[in-house]
């Protein structure tokens, strides 16, 4: 599915006028609500490479959700009847959003418990596929050789799909005392070659030129990545690899200590790599837009512009990308398009990982009732406003509450 530059800008503005009309990977054990910096006007994507902006208040996620087509009916549900325990796990990317889906559909449904643990999107596949998990997060959809795996280990014969709840940008943050401030246009060769290690010294000239009147440190760069198994890491790389393949020639990759360059710093989670960004003066990495705290993030090039990350931007790469080929007619696992023009490229989609058919007729309903709710326009309301990220569009709300309405025992 290919569209035109002006097709794909006209999803962002139209993202971001819905965003005003409603008025508004963390892999950690610890799961806080993000504090959301302002945002910048996702309609105006774009920052002048001659004029990178100045403006300290860094780009942020729009929390606010976009208006509903009622024509999109959410189905009813009898919350009260449900009953149970629900126990997943994965990629704390969603960690703030879990708890909002947590405490919003507990209100509706206070005989079921949910527990997640934020243990990361390999070890939540994994934890899914060997029964520990009711349902999995994970910012990677399965694979194929784990959708096989998944018939094992679900009732019937179906297996298990993937269903997008979570969209949200990656941040490419960084730590530059002397900028003051100042929003960093990277073009995609410049991120590939900090990453890859071919880039060291922040007043490097492929930094250099696309920041005219920016005067960069003399000062060495410290990439910082995930250390452990991590989605975001494979979402991150995987942008590398279409955009720089030349220079990014690791491919996508989810365990960056095992399959990645050498160099650079390692850490475990999102909050990890956050961490270390602040700690160290000429550090950069990349994080979940919403976790990255008050710490700077690059306008990234693409489409022969630069981009500040958002919501909008973020959301419209998703609607612009086909579902890969050859799945379940249920399974939502994209194949993202991160080149478009007018979108923000470096988008992550975290995933619920859940079975079409369960053993017992109580959890197949407990687990149908909690994804309405999360796929509902409250429960996306109140992922956007505690995590940041971006809501789901009424097309792939439609849709998945279609194959969430499948969910039976078997």
């Amino acid at each position: 599915m290919k569209l035109s530059s002006q097709r794909v800008a006209a999803i962002a503005v139209a993202a971001s006028l819905a965003l005003a009309a409603c008025g508004g990977d963390d892999d950690d054990a610890d799961v806080t609500a993000p504090t959301v910096a302002p945002a910048t006007d996702p309609a105006s994507p774009a920052t002048d490479p001659a004029s990178p902006a100045t403006d300290p208040a860094s780009p942020a996620t729009d929390p606010a959700a976009p208006a509903t087509d009622p024509a999109v009916d959410t189905p009813e549900i009898d919350y009260a009847g449900l009953t149970g325990e629900l126990v997943g796990g994965g990629a704390s990317a969603q960690g703030a959003a879990i708890e909002a889906w947590k405490a919003g559909f507990g209100e509706l449904a206070p005989n079921v418990t949910i527990s997640y643990d934020t243990l990361g999107s390999g070890g939540g596949r994994s934890g899914f596929l060997d029964g520990s998990f009711d349902f999995a997060g994970s910012d990677a959809a399965l694979s194929e050789d784990e959708i096989a795996t998944s018939i094992d280990r679900c009732a019937g014969d179906q297996g298990a799909i993937n269903l997008p709840h979570y969209i949200s940008p990656i941040a490419v943050a960084y730590n530059l005392p002397e900028l003051d401030g100042a929003i960093l246009n990277l073009t995609p060769e410049a991120v590939a070659g900090i990453f890859a290690g071919e880039i060291t010294n922040w007043n490097d000239a492929a930094i250099a030129d696309a920041n005219p009147g920016v005067e960069l440190p003399d000062r060495a760069i410290n990439p910082v990545h995930r250390a452990d198994k991590s989605g975001t890491s494979k979402n991150f790389t995987a942008y590398l690899e279409i955009v720089a393949p030349d220079i990014w020639t690791w491919g996508d990759i989810e365990d960056w200590e095992v399959e990645g360059p050498a160099g650079g710093e390692g850490a475990n989670g999102t909050s990890g790599v956050v961490a270390a960004i602040q700690a160290g003066e000429g550090s950069i990495g990349y994080a979940d837009a919403s976790q990255i705290e008050d710490l700077a993030a690059a306008a990234v090039g693409v489409g022969g512009e630069f981009v500040p990350y958002s919501a909008a931007a973020a959301a419209a790469v998703v609607d612009a990308s086909p579902r890969l080929e050859g799945r379940h007619e249920f399974d939502f696992s994209y194949d993202l398009k991160r080149d478009l023009p007018g979108t923000y490229p470096i988008v992550l989609v975290s995933y619920h990982i859940v079975c079409l058919q369960y053993a017992d007729q109580a959890k197949a309903d407990a687990v149908r009732g909690f994804l309405t709710y999360v796929a509902s326009p409250e429960g996306q309301e109140a992922a956007a406003a505690n995590a940041g990220s971006a809501p789901i569009s009424d097309e792939v709300r439609a849709q998945l509450l279609e194959a969430i309405g499948s969910i039976t025992a078997g």
